[in-house]
């Protein structure tokens, strides 16, 4: 079955990626999508949406037929409504996926439709078990200018069994991710429903050039450590207008893990996330790390709302790891019924192997919070730094919180440096150190000025 020409062409809508614009936050580049030239549905490679059908052959040929179009100005493939079952298959470079309102691209519940995979370098290992892992449902390896987006179409991972596989200790591999780009760059995800991940929803890593827009991302608060999206050891990253509720954390960020993160030497940086509504039952609404070792810095987070969260924003290390998480501001949030609204925790998570050299010690450092409000919250802040290596210059501004009644205490600090300022409730001490004023008073100034420069 064929669709018209003519309404293939109208709906190719999305499309090449075109990024312009100087400013230095992500998503103030004026982004636009080209329409693709050449536009087919996965009807005409036999695929049928009765949620039954296994349709892995006919997307792969699907994605291979529309290679022929990389050098004539890219392809989309058409997802139409119906229930598409499928196994994980591959991307390619100049391409649209686009599905339409009331189209599912479902995941197969059978482990054997999930390719294994080798682990990635920057981990050495899969994240969850030794070995490889399961590859995501959809994927791209070294693309460039590929987009996933629709009318507010859906891909469902089904993750309920693997939740069930991963809690009884029944995997040989590490979960699969709904989507996963890695060494690609131009990377466009837009205006669809991801529900019921395996594990991650979106995974980026080793990508340039990402923007996530107006997605919405779900998994039940039982469903063990799943997550939403995940930029790791990627650089200039935007991420706005998208609504994720998650088991465990909203979105990390990520950069290896260990010796291995350190070798590869990748870092996270030049990351703009603005206007989400978070959600996070057992982990954090926004964490950085604990897999760090390559670095991540320069990220600006601003215009947030974190909510029903164990945890609100959460810096996490541990010895070994190296690494460091720097340049971060964090302005413009509003917390609700957060147990911790802050926390950067020097003893967080485990090691791949035991070639972790311990004296390998991560660095938390410039890390700014400012123009934030909270409300039903338990604890204002926890900051556990590393006795041999401080976190230091955590400047924290303009910041009211409205503490539980049953709660007996604020803030809780050590192996911690800082400066705060119009902070209610009075952080300890360890966060008013006048010889760290200065360098605070100055990171305050910038991000300020920074503001300023992109309004106007």
């Amino acid at each position: 079955m064929k669709l018209p020409v003519g309404l293939l062409v109208v709906l190719a809508l999305c499309n090449a990626i075109e990024v312009n614009g100087g400013s230095n936050l992500q998503c103030d580049n004026k982004l636009t999508l080209q329409p693709r030239p050449h536009s087919v549905s996965i009807l005409e490679f036999g695929a049928v949406g009765d949620g039954k059908t296994l349709n892995t052959i006919a997307l792969q040929n699907a994605v291979f037929y529309l290679k022929s179009f990389a050098d004539k100005g890219g392809a989309q493939l058409y997802v139409p409504p119906g229930r598409w079952l499928t196994g994980s298959f591959n991307l390619t470079s100049h391409l649209t996926l686009f599905l339409e309102k009331g189209a599912v691209i479902l995941g197969s519940q059978d482990p054997s439709h999930w390719d294994i995979v080798e682990p990635l370098p920057s981990y050495g290992r899969g994240i969850e078990l030794p070995g490889g892992r399961y590859r995501s449902l959809v994927n791209g390896y070294m693309l460039h200018d590929v987009v996933i987006t629709g009318d507010n179409g859906t891909i469902d991972g089904q993750g309920s069994v693997w939740w069930e596989w991963f809690t009884s200790h029944s995997l040989n591999y590490t979960r699969p991710h709904l989507v996963e780009f890695v060494s690609s760059q131009d990377v466009h995800v837009s205006n669809i429903t991801f529900l019921h991940a395996p594990a991650y929803n979106i995974h980026t890593v080793y990508c340039s050039n990402v923007h996530i827009h107006n997605i919405t991302a779900y998994a039940p608060p039982r469903s063990p450590y799943t997550v939403g999206i995940v930029p790791d050891s990627s650089n200039n990253v935007c991420i706005e207008d998208c609504n994720v509720s998650m088991g465990h954390d909203a979105i990390a960020l990520k950069s290896g893990w260990d010796e291995y993160g350190i070798a590869y030497g990748r870092p996270t940086i030049n990351v703009h996330i603005r206007s989400v509504r978070l959600q996070s039952s057992t982990g954090a609404s926004l964490a950085f790390g604990s897999e760090m070792s390559g670095g991540i810095s320069n990220v600006h987070v601003e215009h947030v709302r974190l909510y029903n969260s164990l945890s609100g924003i959460e810096f996490r290390t541990t010895r070994g790891r190296g690494g460091y998480i720097k340049k971060i501001i964090i302005s413009d949030a509003d917390l609700l019924n957060v147990n911790t609204a802050f926390a950067a925790i020097g003893d967080y998570g485990y090691h791949p192997d035991e070639k972790f050299d311990p004296n390998a010690l991560p660095t938390i450092k410039k890390i700014t919070l400012q123009n934030i409000i909270g409300r039903k919250i338990s604890l204002a802040g926890n900051f556990t730094g590393i006795s041999q290596s401080p976190f230091t210059s955590i400047c924290i501004s303009n910041v009211s919180l409205s503490i539980n009644p049953a709660s007996s205490i604020s803030w809780t600090c050590s192996n911690v440096s800082g400066y705060s300022e119009s902070v209610s409730p009075e952080p300890c001490e360890d966060l008013n150190n006048a010889n760290t004023s200065s360098s605070c008073l100055s990171i305050l100034m910038k991000s300020t000025d920074r503001a300023a420069t992109a309004i106007l």
